[in-house]
């Protein structure tokens, strides 16, 4: 059975929204298909949030004026149920940020094809199944 999920990937830059959506594919895993939905700015993003089913954010952590830790602070500090949130750090020294955060999983950027992919389908069968995210320490890519 192929369980359809939307994922919101957010960056102010577009070249590094279509890498990641590159390293994502739209077949993370053989039993899930991803539909992606751009968002430049926090507002897109509380848009987005607000009008769709959005089941995971892939958030770039090095993007300005708002970097991807802080939307993801946000979003869980302003939603009731948020969507599990991924976000691309430059340094693994950040993961600590990112546990702030309140982060369920962070990948390291040069992204890898084949972790990152793990690391979205784990997180979409954990939304599938109504598991409660684990938080940074449950998921961390590289």
């Amino acid at each position: 059975m192929m369980n359809e999920y939307t994922v919101l990937l957010y960056s102010d830059d577009p070249a590094v929204r279509d890498r990641i959506r590159l390293a994502i594919g739209t077949r993370p895993a053989a039993d899930l298909k991803v539909e992606f939905t751009d968002a430049s700015t926090w507002e897109d993003c509380r848009r987005l949030l607000d009008e769709y089913e959005i089941d995971l954010m892939v958030l770039d952590g090095e993007a300005s004026p708002a970097g991807g830790l802080g939307i993801a602070r946000q979003t869980k500090d302003e939603y009731l149920t948020p969507p599990p949130t991924c976000v691309v750090i430059a340094r693994a020294a950040d993961r600590w940020l990112a546990a702030y955060a309140q982060v369920d999983a962070t990948l390291l950027d040069p992204l890898d094809p084949v972790t990152t992919g793990q690391t979205v389908a784990g997180l979409l069968r954990a939304r599938r199944d109504g598991a409660i995210p684990l938080g940074t320490q449950g998921i961390t890519a590289r």
